[in-house]
């Protein structure tokens, strides 16, 4: 597996780099072909609070975690602990998902934060919308760790919002 690596308010030392690189490597033998992929891994700092954010597209999803901690080390061990956790949960779900012609549920986003004046948004997001089917947006969300997902539903040709409820089921907002 590749590895693209940076802080933000933190500077990233070879020590860092080696530690990440050495827990994430552990993912390796849950891929058929680990060196097609590239774990892209952000590291901040809020206070006394270390987040470490892990990202890895595969070829039919999104495989995201985020974890904080006050030892940065130990934030690390708890990203790689949630995103093995992910692999292993859905790993016949992936399975059956690649055996399928279907289209990629591949989602590339770009995430740019802007302050505005009134201070209400302060995250903005662009993501590619694909079509994919009810049961494939369920599980990009579940991989993704969302609470909700926009998507294109091949069964209605709408673009509808999927999102989890409270008493742990689903819910779907289509947009006619």
């Amino acid at each position: 597996m590749k590895f693209n690596i940076r802080g933000s308010k933190l500077e990233v030392t070879e020590a860092i780099k080696s530690y990440i690189e050495e827990k994430l490597g552990r993912l390796n033998k849950y891929f058929e072909e680990p060196d097609n992929f590239t774990a892209n891994v952000l590291v901040r700092t809020t206070n006394k609070n270390q987040i470490v954010e892990v990202t890895i597209p595969i070829s039919k999803a999104i495989l995201r975690a985020e974890e904080g901690h006050d030892d940065l080390y130990a934030a690390i061990d708890l990203v790689v602990d949630k995103l093995e956790r992910q692999i292993r949960k859905n790993k016949t779900r992936l399975k059956q998902k690649t055996n399928r012609d279907t289209m990629a549920m591949f989602i590339d986003f770009e995430v740019s934060e802007e302050e505005v004046e009134n201070n209400k948004i302060i995250k903005r997001k662009k993501i590619e919308n694909k079509p994919m089917s009810e049961e494939e947006a369920i599980l990009q969300m579940n991989l993704l760790g969302h609470s909700f997902f926009i998507f294109n539903n091949t069964n209605t040709n709408t673009m509808s919002v999927l999102y989890k409820r409270k008493d742990g089921n689903y819910g779907i907002i289509e947009v006619e």
